[in-house]
This record gives structure tokens, sequence and C-alpha cells, in this order.
């Protein structure tokens, strides 16, 4: 089977900065930081360089969005521990930038199998778990079980992969999604 390409678009982490927070403050002291608590219970740090949105937590707790890669993801903790230590209420731990305490929750890639298909016959013939309602979506969702990842496919044969954890989830994950839509690509 050819290898496919594909694109990371999004990497979400989670981790813990060390910090015990008032959040209540940091909008006073950075503009690049909301807190809203009617609305979400955490406080949104936003950065250009990297770029990355952070979610902080008042126990010091993140969740990094809008990453590519994980040196990004490292370097945007590193900014915050920089940023926000000096205003912490307390300090946990200190930060050891070589050992960064995070780990990566979620990997959405997108890819392309360049062929067309009718998601219809797909989810008529296919025994995986599969579902298509075009009235609401226009794309079949493919549910895999090893690697455990979501899949969006769209009848021009553009998938989105969601749910991985590292890169070699969404190999396979591709992999065995051209393997079980080959079939059903039309010929032109």
């Amino acid at each position: 089977m050819a290898n496919f390409k594909y694109k990371i678009t999004n990497v979400v982490a989670a981790g813990n900065l060390g910090l015990e927070l008032d959040l209540y403050k940091l909008p006073l002291k950075f503009t690049n930081i909301e807190y809203e608590p009617e609305q979400f219970p955490g406080a949104i740090l936003k950065f250009n360089q990297p770029k990355a949105t952070l979610l902080v937590f008042k126990n010091g707790k993140i969740v990094i969005v809008g990453c590519k890669d994980r040196k990004t993801i490292e370097t945007a903790i590193i900014k915050a521990y920089e940023l926000l230590s000096p205003v912490a209420s307390k300090i946990l731990k200190k930060m050891n930038p070589k050992k960064l305490d995070y780990e990566v929750t979620n990997i959405v890639a997108s890819a392309d199998l360049n062929i067309e298909m009718d998601l219809f016959k797909v989810v008529l013939q296919v025994n995986e778990n599969i579902e298509y309602e075009p009235e609401q979506f226009p794309g079949a969702i493919l549910k895999l079980r090893e690697p455990k990842v979501s899949i969006l496919i769209f009848k021009n044969g553009k998938l989105i992969i969601a749910g991985a954890k590292a890169r070699k989830d969404i190999e396979r994950a591709i992999e065995k999604t051209a393997k079980v839509l080959k079939p059903f690509a039309k010929k032109h």
C-alpha cells in the first residue's frame, strides 16, 4: 500500500506548570489572558509566538491547543511558566525545561486519498463502525479500534483523523482507511 501524505493540523496536550494561580488577577496583569469564570473555569492564555493557546487552571494544570508539533508545545509551556511564575500564589515545583510535565492527548491531521467514492455504498457495505448522515454532516465517520481514532471521510477522498496520540497512529489509520475504501473508488 502506498504511503499517503498527511498534514498535522493540531496537537493537543495536557500538562502541569507546578504553580498555584489566582486566575482573577491574571487578566489585570496580562493583555493576552482572558478569564470569565461564568463561561469557563480556566483562564485562556494566547501566544502569537509560538502560536498556541493554553487553558490555565488555578491548580497549575494546563491544556495546550493549536500547536503543530511537540517543540511548539514545549516552547509554549516554558513561556507560560516564565510569564506566570512571578505572579503565582505558590510555586509547587520548579520547572525543569529538559523534563516538562505534559502528554499529548490528541493529534488531528488531514490527508487526501485522491479518490472519489459514493459514501452511501461505503456505509452499506463496510462492516466497520461507520456512520453517515448527510443531512447533518457531509462526511462519514469511521471509528477504528486499533489505532483508537475517528476518521471523517468525504466523498472526494479527503480525510480528517482525530484522536491519535502519535504519528504512527495517524499513518496506520490512513493505511487502514485506504484499504477499506479502495474497492469503492469511482472509475474516471
